[in-house]
């Protein structure tokens, strides 16, 4: 018998779930977990990783995650040289 995360199907329905919170709660930190859940769900469905124990599983989540949070950073995030412009201050 598999195990939960051995099955590619429930990475992809993670990733789909993380997705649908990041258009509901955007915080960009959302998407970067379902890109990582994706990878992981494609890994498994092409047959790299099906033997990894919940633990390894996690470091491999953990690691695709981090991935694309930086690279999701590095092409949305603020430019260098670009400065936050306040036009409302909290107390108007």
């Amino acid at each position: 018998m598999m195990a939960w995360y051995n099955e590619w199907w429930i990475w992809m329905a993670a990733g789909l779930v993380l997705g649908i919170a990041e258009v509901l709660i955007p915080a960009w930190i959302f998407l970067g977990f379902a890109l990582g859940a994706f990878a992981m769900g494609v890994m498994i469905a092409v047959g790299i990783g099906t033997g990894l124990s919940l633990a390894w599983a996690m470091v491999v989540f953990a690691i695709f995650s981090l991935v694309a949070y930086i690279a999701l950073r590095q092409v949305f995030g603020i430019r260098r040289g670009q400065v936050k412009v306040w036009d409302r201050d909290i107390n108007d």
